[in-house]
């Protein structure tokens, strides 16, 4: 039985034919319904990771083949990280970093953006009724938001920066405005910065900020580009902290003097918790609806990453 999928080549994405994934004992067969084009995405066509398959890892599916008759029929997301289970840091709980895992779409595992995908059980998580499904394609990224609060504590009254106002800026945005009062957002484009702006949270434009002698306790880091991390180091007071969300392609001079000189840390964070994510989702502490730019058919799905490499979109959702 064959499929459609886009499969990028290392050099051309196109859409082809390829057989059904056959299911693992432990996995799940799932019809993907939705699938979501992430900044990840756009970067693997650049060379990151140096990725050859089907792309892609946000999606909304349905089980249509499981080994455990709970799950048939089940709307569901999943989990990216694909674990040994067996290992050291498994053992841990530190499933995500497992040296032998597979990443979906990113690195040995075959993405979404296809009609069929499997995932093992332990990755799946039921999406509550009341959220809609073009909204729980977003619980991957905003789990990725949550995860900073899971490995730091911010106080309400710590002056916090997000730089970046894209999609993930704007997801950490919303879950930090859940932790503190003191929330400014730095970013390049005012109708994105508007969308903050009409929840309540402050934001600056590039063009107008400056750096303050009252600096940032916490400043994450969420553009995705090197001068992103520069005016972290910028903004963070001594001794405070800076997050950083962005993973930078190409070689960067760095000197690591001011972040002793300062008694700066430094901390990286990735992926987070699903079920956190869905329940932020389920009772509407965090909105997603405004984030949706455009929604295109699979078969358009050239004229879905056109549109998802522009500066003024936001998500792309394409429909299986």
């Amino acid at each position: 039985m064959m499929m459609k999928a886009l499969y990028f080549d290392r050099h051309n994405l196109k859409l082809s034919e390829v057989p059904v994934p056959e299911p693992r004992d432990d996995e799940a067969l799932l019809k993907v319904k939705y699938s979501g084009i992430c900044n990840t995405d756009l970067e693997i066509l650049k060379g990151y990771m140096d990725f050859k398959g089907i792309l892609g890892h946000e999606f909304v599916g349905i089980v249509v083949k499981s080994p455990l008759p709970e799950w048939q029929n089940k709307l569901v997301v999943g989990e990216i990280n694909i674990s040994c289970g067996k290992c050291e840091y498994c053992h841990q709980g530190l499933d995500r970093h497992c040296p032998y895992r597979s990443v979906l779409g990113i690195q040995g595992k075959s993405g979404v953006m296809a009609e069929y995908i499997t995932l093992p059980l332990r990755n799946l998580h039921a999406i509550p009724e009341p959220v809609k499904p073009q909204c729980a394609l977003f619980t991957e990224p905003l789990a990725a938001a949550c995860e900073i609060f899971e490995q730091i504590r911010i106080l309400s009254d710590y002056r916090v920066l997000v730089i970046g106002d894209g999609k993930l800026g704007q997801l950490i945005a919303r879950v930090t405005n859940l932790h503190t009062s003191n929330l400014c957002v730095l970013g390049k484009h005012q109708q994105k910065l508007n969308l903050l702006n009409k929840l309540g949270i402050d934001t600056v434009h590039s063009d107008n900020f400056k750096i303050e002698a009252e600096k940032f306790q916490v400043v994450i880091e969420a553009t995705g580009s090197w001068q992103g991390w520069e005016l972290a180091l910028q903004a963070v007071r001594p001794r405070g902290i800076i997050v950083l969300k962005s993973t930078y392609t190409g070689a960067h001079n760095f000197n690591p003097a001011p972040l002793i000189i300062h008694e700066i840390t430094v901390l990286g964070s990735r992926c987070g918790p699903f079920p956190l994510a869905l329940q932020l989702l389920a009772k509407k502490q965090v909105v997603v609806d405004d984030l949706i730019t455009a929604s295109f058919p699979f078969s358009e799905w050239n004229k879905a990453f056109d549109m998802a490499s522009r500066q003024d979109s936001l998500k792309i959702i394409m429909k299986h």
